[in-house]
């Protein structure tokens, strides 16, 4: 070291440098030693440089009479002493406060502590609405709708319905409470939405997701009826949720359902109007019976066609049988013609006065008909839907359930004086630690 080689040289700067040295290693016996011995030497041989010195070193025997000091008042200055070092006025005199603050002044704190859950109706399938709510109900809650129970908790909202309901503000910013612990009666809302979220915890399980709210207060029953209303209000959140989207998809069916019943109206209505119209029950039938007369005037038709050819080898052209067999196949053969325009076009004779034939009429009546039997359907599969949609909002419903309801605590839980004391002391050590390093490094460094 740079003292040990000046101490037979400069032994008063080789003193100066290993008492600075005693300052950054107070624990150090080597250094000590040095410096006794150095402090001895320039006594012998420059007296006059040791009169401003520190009487530290010096033993009883070289101390003067007045220099002699009882061992009472010695102890009373080195208790001054310390209390004017660094360590004392950064470490200890702060701990002192903060102790008497949380062993005096501190207010208690009680905490009340309920468990949450969300659940929803089972994921089983079915069309039966009784078999559905026997279906019971999954413990099992997505992560999502933990978070948004979480969020809504430390929400603004909710702190609002707390100032209406408990009076939230005007309970914290009492004056029972000490200054540090208690709300100020001023505070803004960020101050308060801050105050509030530091009042309650909310602690989701990763596996279980079971919801564990804290409500912290001044007494236990306040912090029961605080932790009573935060449930109970989330309760109402999850359920009005859970309603909203019920009822949005609900509504949406429904609306879907009503047109598809306004079209299965209107093809009734247009199949009775379409009958009255034109005097037929079933026009296919009509037709198909039209189609069998004409068949049967074609039969006779051609058996007096044979009868005629018959009667014409055996007779002349003015035998009365066969003018009379001619005159019958004439009329035959008139009434089929008439049929068969009944068949293409309306005469009017049994029809109506429009001129549409009774294949037009029938091809009218299969659209309308297969009209309805379309809306028929449609009606089956809207009602089928609309009891799948029924179920299906059912088992989307949200429902938070009260595993553990909100205790009402017998004794404060803050503050914990031994944890904090214990804390304190540790980070005010770290602390002074860090500053002596800092400092160190400094004084070498000029």
């Amino acid at each position: 070291m740079a003292a040990g080689k000046l101490k037979d040289t400069d032994p008063a700067l080789a003193l100066r440098i290993y008492q600075r040295v005693r300052v950054l290693q107070p624990d150090s016996a080597v250094v000590r030693k040095h410096i006794k011995e150095l402090n001895a030497l320039l006594r012998r041989t420059k007296p006059e440089l040791m009169r401003s010195s520190s009487n530290e070193n010096t033993t009883p025997e070289q101390q003067s009479p007045v220099e002699q000091i009882t061992p009472e008042l010695s102890m009373q200055e080195r208790v001054k002493a310390f209390l004017k070092t660094p360590l004392s006025l950064a470490v200890f005199l702060p701990f002192v406060i903060f102790a008497f603050y949380q062993l005096v002044w501190a207010s208690d704190m009680y905490e009340s502590q309920s468990q949450l859950i969300i659940q929803q109706p089972s994921g089983v399938s079915t069309l039966d609405p009784s078999m559905a709510l026997l279906s019971g109900l999954t413990g099992k809650s997505s992560s999502p709708d933990t978070e948004l129970v979480k969020t809504y908790i430390h929400s603004s909202d909710l702190l609002a319905y707390l100032e209406n309901e408990i009076k939230f503000t005007a309970y914290f910013s009492g004056s029972d409470a000490d200054m540090f612990s208690r709300l100020s009666t001023d505070a803004s809302l960020e101050d308060r939405l801050s105050y509030y979220q530091k009042r309650i915890s909310v602690e989701v399980d990763d596996a279980s997701k079971v919801i564990t709210l804290k409500a912290q207060a001044f007494d236990p029953e306040y912090a029961h009826l605080l932790s009573n209303t935060i449930v109970q209000r989330a309760e109402w959140y999850i359920n009005k949720i859970g309603n909203q989207l019920a009822e949005a998809q609900l509504q949406f069916v429904k609306k879907e359902h009503e047109q598809v019943e306004a079209r299965l109206q209107k093809a009734k209505q247009d199949l009775l109007i379409f009958q009255r119209e034109y005097n037929l029950l079933d026009p296919i039938a009509e037709g198909m019976a039209l189609q069998q007369i004409t068949y049967a005037l074609e039969g006779q038709i051609a058996a007096k066609e044979a009868e005629l050819r018959t009667l014409k080898g055996s007779m002349s052209e003015n035998a009365s049988a066969v003018i009379q067999t001619r005159e019958q196949l004439q009329s035959l053969k008139l009434q089929l013609k008439q049929e068969r325009d009944r068949l293409t076009r309306n005469d009017g004779l049994s029809l109506g006065a429009d001129s549409m034939g009774v294949n037009e009429i029938q091809a009218r009546f299969s659209s309308l008909k297969t009209e309805l039997e379309f809306a028929l359907e449609a009606l089956s599969a809207s009602l089928v839907s609309l009891e799948k949609s029924r179920i299906e909002a059912y088992r989307q419903l949200k429902y938070l359930v009260i595993v553990e309801s909100p205790t009402l605590p017998e004794e404060a839980k803050y503050p914990r004086v031994l944890h904090n004391l214990t804390l304190f002391l540790a980070v005010a050590f770290m602390l002074f630690g860090i500053a002596k390093i800092i400092l160190a490094t400094v004084e070498e460094l000029r």
